[in-house]
């Protein structure tokens, strides 16, 4: 259930990549795209303070899923979720309003901080991939700079230089080291804005990750160097575990170890947590409790219940909640996880019996490609976590992740496949009434093309992986990876004949034409030689 205020309205957007595998937008009707934004407040104290910040980010297509406080910390975490261009409206806005109430000359707390509106992530959720939020990313930073003259850094995926991926190396010295060195360290000049920070609101830093746990856990002493010296043992920047930042604060009268887990999925929070257990115990002290800052993804729970309950077998459709969700939404039928897959499946095959042009060959490639990459998960989920096969545990949680991805992109191409086909035909009977109607039916043939192209890369990618899965994982499923390899080949093929098709289409009107088609047969070719 979504808490506090929100609208829902309808988002057009297409999905496609071009021949360099980047993610393009362009228009058509679908479900909203859906973005998560946390941004993070120095101000923990002051509830009126965080009132009038979460009231600034209230527009339609924008909803508050969660808020929190912390009076040691004197900060807040504010989680939104809402349509791409509303939720980038909403970071500025509020944004804004902390340049407006909040003085970091006046700030004390525990926790590291360099600006009024300290950090400002963009999440990918559904209709979006992270390589949207980059560029969401600059076009906030841009518009905080020039609004509020706040100067922006850019972190994380959307980092202009590896150093600042790392959100520490940008925010090291906080907002007293950053005022006195900015206008005379090259190394701190801003991605935007002026090199001078702004005198009360500081800078900001805005960025684009994928889905970050913030999780603290409390230890039964007030001695703050132990807590700093299992933080130092558990993140990855001093030799602890990949994915994990990590420090120690006086919080509560208890020392903290506090995380941010930036990748749940190769780094889950279970072996974070009993890790931290084992360090407390070599200095003689015990855990007192953990919580979890802003949300957390539901799988992250799932995998920890698994690895402690040490339940066989076992799946996310075990879990009541999910299979009733599952069972009304028709996605399968209530006597098991296996039971009605034919009513599941069944509309899909007879739309792509009817007699109509879509869904055609180009959906069913990527159904079919989507379908490898289940089979591909399926096989590797089951042997991670085996004894026979803990060696590869690093291997195959990488290719889990991978292929989550991977078929994420394929489902989401059967509708997109789909709907450039019927952008086309727009095209082609809206360039009889036009004088420009060749490049318009140019155009929408190159959007039509990148669809099918994505497809055969994520394809390509899925049998590559299965076939890297062999040797690592049951040999008892080795049919299952056969059939994995096998729908994905089938996919690749589908979807290139798509592409070649489409290509013999475009009228070479122009020398940008000319390149398109040269580049994408020859990414193409490439992709039948992997294959």
């Amino acid at each position: 259930m979504l808490r506090g205020w929100g609208h829902n309205s309808a988002t057009e957007v297409v999905r496609g990549y071009g021949p360099d595998n980047a993610l393009l937008i362009y228009s058509f009707s679908v479900p909203n795209t859906l973005v998560e934004c946390v941004p993070n407040f120095s101000e923990g104290r002051d509830a009126s303070k965080v009132d009038a910040i979460v009231a600034a980010m209230k527009l339609p297509g924008v909803y508050l899923l969660d808020r929190e406080m912390d009076a040691d910390h004197n900060r807040c975490v504010i989680t939104l979720v809402g349509e791409r261009e509303a939720i980038e409206e909403a970071a500025i806005r509020g944004v804004g309003k902390a340049v407006e109430l909040i003085d970091l000359t006046q700030h004390q707390g525990a926790h590291p901080r360099m600006g009024a509106a300290d950090v400002v992530p963009f999440i990918p959720i559904d209709g979006v991939t992270l390589e949207d939020c980059v560029t969401m990313a600059k076009h906030v930073g841009a518009e905080i700079a020039k609004r509020y003259g706040v100067p922006v850094y850019l972190y994380e995926a959307a980092a202009t230089t590896p150093e600042r991926q790392n959100l520490e190396n940008i925010r090291r010295g906080q907002f007293e080291g950053i005022r006195a060195e900015m206008e005379t360290n090259p190394a701190r000049k801003p991605d935007f804005g002026e090199p001078r920070v702004h005198p009360t609101a500081g800078a900001t830093a805005v960025g684009a990750r994928k889905a970050l746990i913030a999780y603290n856990v409390f230890l039964n002493t007030a001695d703050v160097d132990i807590a700093k010296k299992i933080a130092k043992a558990v993140r990855a920047s001093s030799g602890g575990f990949r994915f994990v930042k990590g420090a120690g604060f006086l919080v509560r009268g208890m020392a903290q170890v506090s995380m941010n887990l930036t990748d749940f999925e190769q780094t889950p929070i279970h072996r974070v947590f009993e890790f931290v257990r084992r360090e407390a115990a070599r200095y003689g002290v015990m855990l007192v409790s953990s919580e979890i800052v802003g949300l957390i993804p539901k799988q992250a729970l799932e995998q920890a219940a698994e690895w402690f309950l040490q339940v066989e077998n076992f799946d996310s459709s075990l879990i009541l909640e999910n299979r009733l969700a599952a069972v009304m939404s028709g996605k399968m039928a209530a006597g098991g996880p296996t039971a009605g897959l034919r009513a599941g499946v069944e509309p899909f095959i007879e739309q792509l019996a009817a007699a109509t042009a879509t869904p055609g060959g180009g959906s069913a490639s990527a159904a079919s490609g989507a379908m490898a990459a289940g089979l591909a998960t399926m096989v590797a989920t089951m042997s991670r976590g085996k004894k026979a096969y803990v060696q590869f545990e690093s291997q195959l949680s990488e290719a889990i992740a991978t292929l989550a991805r991977l078929k994420e992109d394929l489902k989401f191409a059967i509708d997109a496949d789909a709907a450039s086909y019927n952008l086309v035909m727009k095209a082609y009977k809206v360039a009889k009434e036009t004088s420009d109607g060749g490049q318009a039916i140019n155009t929408a043939l190159k959007q039509a093309t990148r669809v099918p192209l994505g497809v055969a890369e994520a394809a390509t990618e899925v049998a590559e992986i299965a076939e890297k899965l062999r040797p690592i994982t049951n040999p008892n499923m080795a049919s299952d990876l056969t059939t994995a390899i096998a729908l994905a080949r089938a996919a690749v093929t589908g979807a290139l004949s798509n592409v070649a098709i489409n290509l013999d289409s475009i009228e070479p009107a122009s020398v940008g034409e000319e390149a398109f088609v040269s580049q994408t047969r020859k990414r193409a070719e490439e992709l039948t030689g992997r294959g």
